[in-house]
């Protein structure tokens, strides 16, 4: 069980889930429905939370949880299913590397001992914030590339914007 206190729900789970949506977004090139995103953020956040509360071993909450994203990006977001299975092991790859990332630095570089720091629900959220801060930047730059290359292939393939 990998239970979640309340400040991680707010802190963590919450923001994490706004960002795994948005890259749903970003990597399919679909343009934001405002209510469907915040809807599934919502639902990703309690999904999170449910599978967490299951007696299951590391690693097969992370797989649940990405056929539960998948699900919830088709039938809410109304993205591919082809592209909502590559947002979902695309993120979750970008954010296991950026907690990969973190851990080393806070471990290796900074000589934090992890074991006490995941004892502490404060300094558990303290010390991931840098991690989601990373994650959020590399999506936000993706959802914003693809904005941009979704608003340069439109202008071209608008007939009216040839002369």
């Amino acid at each position: 069980m990998l239970k979640l206190s309340v400040l991680e729900i707010f802190l963590r789970l919450i923001p994490e889930s706004l960002i795994l949506i948005l890259a749903a977004y970003a990597f399919s090139g679909k343009s934001i429905n405002k209510i469907n995103f915040f809807v599934s953020t919502i639902l990703i956040s309690i999904a999170t939370y449910l599978v967490r509360m299951l007696p299951i071993h590391f690693g097969v909450h992370t797989i649940i949880l990405l056929i539960i994203y998948v699900l919830i990006t088709v039938n809410i977001n109304k993205i591919n299913i082809i592209k909502a299975t590559s947002a979902g092991l695309t993120s979750a790859t970008i954010l296991f590397i950026c907690e990969w990332i973190n851990v080393f630095i806070i471990t290796d570089l900074l000589k934090f001992n992890i074991e006490n720091m995941l004892k502490n629900d404060l300094l558990k959220v303290v010390y991931g914030i840098p991690s989601i801060v990373l994650f959020a930047l590399i999506i936000f730059a993706i959802w914003r590339r693809s904005l941009y290359l979704g608003k340069a292939g439109r202008d071209v393939s608008n007939r009216e914007n040839i002369k």
